[in-house]
């Protein structure tokens, strides 16, 4: 079974061609067709089940990610740095046992898959051997990682990646992805990315009496941390991002109309293509908080344009289409989407303390109060239909989880320092969050369950994540 794929990733627009060749036995490559099966009998197709690496009494099979081969002396720094990669982002969504890299100089190399030393990978009990090469000529590079059984010593994945070397982790982010997908049918997150509002920078906010003020920018980084940069250059307080669905442009809220008289206002950027949108087209009034529908066609937002109130408003991406959803004399804001769509979760005080509710993204019917917290705040609705926010537990917050299918709520963090501004991955397997655990304000990830967790910065202070498709 042959797929290709072909598709424009990251900045610069960098092309990626992906051919990815399952087969049990021998590896298919250009102009190589595969055994004609005996006269007079049809060519045998593999199954599912012979494609999946298992492991022995049902554990979880135990992956190994040696060095990749360096075709050329050019690829031979990033022929290890992308193995090292590959390794982490198979590890980090825990369907294999990752063998340490470090307990592999035991085994010979291979220069070509038919040295590949299966005896010796069955010795540390590998199930999963991955064999991959890395050509560079120039700026242009040619990955191809296989995977095979060890126990069976047949290919049970191939593919073929190439592009330019701008941002060369995507290689072995593709590969991961494309693995969990063959053998564990999982989205795994590996091409995802984080986005969130840093100050790392220090410079002042422009504008008469902001003088004392730090600027806050929006950044973007690969889901691990890697490859952080900033999309914003205004000198002045942004907010709260926004990823749309195809991860090609962030929604964020901007503060630079204020020095001038105006108010908070929505922005999009279109980080691929250079372009900025202003939807709201804010005066006076602020609109702010805005967050992209699952399809990508409409945000909803905060806006106090009447009354000077805050209330939820939907509209179409590019402004028009506004409908007011909430009427109340106590302010509604943060909202975030159901995974299909058809509601919407959001913060109010109209009882007195802010809690969340939801309620429809049509007409703002079916209101429905889910929390009943000293404080809560900043919801996020994930794909397995949870809604994640932070909570004050004392001085400060943590991560609590409600569960829409029970009613009940699960907390996640306990009071290391104060844990607010949840952000579900796209596979609903994991939250990004803000900490102070550290010191500052930092941003980590863990498991929907609370385990895992892992520092993404380092550098001045950084909050509100939102996690891409």
């Amino acid at each position: 079974m042959i797929k290709q794929l072909s598709s424009l990733l990251g900045p610069g627009r960098w092309k990626l061609l992906v051919a990815v060749a399952v087969m049990t036995g021998a590896t298919v490559a250009a102009g190589q067709q595969p055994p004609a099966a005996p006269a007079g009998q049809a060519p045998q197709q593999p199954s599912d089940v012979e494609l999946v690496i298992t492991a022995g009494g049902g554990s979880v099979p135990h992956y190994a990610v040696p060095d990749f081969i360096a075709l050329n002396p050019e690829a031979a720094d990033l022929a290890k740095s992308l193995a090292q990669v590959l390794w982490d982002d198979l590890a980090y969504e825990r369907e294999f046992d990752m063998i340490p890299r470090d307990i592999y100089a035991s085994i010979p190399a291979a220069r070509t898959p038919d040295q590949i030393p299966f005896d010796s990978w069955r010795e540390l009990n590998v199930d999963g051997v991955v064999f991959a090469t890395v050509q560079k000529t120039g700026k242009d590079v040619k990955v191809q990682v296989r995977l095979y059984n060890a126990r069976s010593r047949r290919q049970v994945f191939g593919s073929e990646y190439s592009g330019t070397d701008q941002f060369p982790r995507n290689f072995a982010h593709n590969a991961a992805d494309d693995i969990h997908k063959q053998q564990r049918n999982l989205r795994g997150v590996a091409r995802t990315k984080l986005a969130f509002i840093s100050d790392r920078e220090r410079q002042r906010v422009r504008g008469t009496g902001q003088q004392n003020r730090e600027s806050k920018e929006v950044w973007i980084a690969d889901y691990d941390g890697a490859n952080q940069r900033r999309i914003t250059l205004t000198n002045e307080l942004n907010a709260g991002p926004s990823w749309s669905p195809d991860g090609r442009a962030v929604a964020y809220s901007s503060w630079r109309k204020v020095p001038t008289g105006g108010g908070i206002d929505i922005y999009i950027s279109r980080i691929f293509q250079g372009i900025l949108d202003n939807p709201t087209k804010g005066q006076s009034e602020s609109n702010m908080q805005p967050v992209f529908s699952p399809d990508g066609t409409r945000i909803a937002f905060a806006s106090n344009r009447t009354d000077n109130n805050n209330e939820i408003y939907v509209m179409n991406v590019d402004g028009s289409g506004l409908r007011r959803l909430t009427n109340h004399p106590a302010a509604d804001v943060v909202p975030t989407w159901s995974p299909n769509g058809a509601s919407l979760a959001f913060v109010s005080d109209r009882t007195g303390t802010p809690q969340i509710y939801t309620m429809s993204s049509v007409d703002g019917t079916g209101l429905q109060k889910i929390t009943s917290e000293s404080y809560a705040d900043r919801p996020t609705w994930s794909i397995s239909n949870e809604i994640a926010f932070a909570a004050r537990t004392g001085p400060g917050y943590d991560i609590k989880v409600y569960d829409n299918g029970t009613g009940e709520t699960r907390q996640l963090t306990f009071g290391e320092g104060s844990n607010e501004s949840p952000a579900y991955s796209s596979n609903g397997r994991h939250i990004a969050f803000m900490s102070t655990r550290k010191g500052g304000s930092q941003i980590f990830t863990m498991t929907r369950d609370g385990r895992d967790v892992r520092q993404v910065t380092t550098t001045g202070n950084n909050v509100t994540p939102a996690w891409s498709n």
